[in-house]
């Protein structure tokens, strides 16, 4: 697989010599309206697949993208303040034969009682790129797909290229805003998104800002975006039963 764009001044190909690693996005709805359908025990069985995944070499938590030595205790979105969708998230899976077989463990051990759940796969393109000073966790996480338009399509190789660089411009005024950018996942070989993109960032407020700086730069002249943020939370608080 190919890159669709090339590398820039702020990312680089991932390194990775062996098979890709895999992102596996989730957007999941709650379902849990009655009594009995998913209990502590549906809860247990599934902290206790994460933790076999977290064995086989997944990455569970957005800060351990940045810090090996962080702690890997799953992480997800709390979402559902300001978005349908009552969680989301991203973890990294060893390869795409790991992302789908974890994500059917995950589903039989009580996820599909409890969650409704949108499972987006790729693999990993671009290596992750740290902010300005961002050497701390931070307390929230943004999520961009985004797929490019007709006009992308149409446009030429060097038209494409300068495109990379202008946005280049805005990327640099996130990691001023000491946003971590996880790399860049692409999502194209089974969806309609052609990338994914994870930031930790320490507030909304700065996702909000960063966007204006994106759009000062016509980023999204060639492509269709979601954005998603939610406040960083341990998946075990966020998968806890109502009843």
């Amino acid at each position: 697989m190919t890159n669709l764009t090339g590398d820039t001044d702020v990312f680089s190909s991932a390194t990775d010599t062996g098979s890709l690693k895999a992102s596996v996005m989730f957007l999941a709805y709650r379902q849990d309206e009655l009594p009995g359908v998913y209990s502590e025990a549906h809860r247990q069985a599934i902290l206790a697949v994460l933790g076999d995944l977290a064995e086989e070499g997944w990455t569970l938590a957005l800060r351990r993208v940045f810090d090996l030595s962080a702690d890997n205790n799953p992480v997800g979105l709390d979402t559902g303040f300001t978005h349908e969708h009552d969680i989301a998230g991203v973890f990294e899976a060893p390869n795409l034969e790991a992302a789908i077989e974890g994500t059917v463990r995950l589903e039989r051990a009580g996820w599909a009682r409890l969650f409704r759940t949108e499972w987006l796969m790729g693999v990993k393109e671009f290596a992750p790129v740290m902010g300005d000073g961002a050497i701390t966790d931070h307390g929230w996480a943004f999520l961009a797909l985004w797929e490019w338009n007709d006009q992308w399509c149409e446009a030429t190789p060097v038209e494409r290229t300068e495109y990379d660089f202008e946005c280049d411009i805005a990327f640099k005024g996130d990691l001023a805003h000491k946003v971590n950018i996880a790399g860049r996942h692409r999502m194209d070989w089974s969806h309609q998104w052609h990338h994914l993109g994870a930031w930790e960032i320490g507030h909304p407020d700065i996702a909000d800002s960063a966007i204006r700086g994106h759009e000062d730069v016509a980023d999204f002249k060639f492509t269709t975006s979601r954005h998603i943020v939610g406040r960083l939370t341990p998946l075990a608080e966020l998968i806890a039963p109502r009843y």
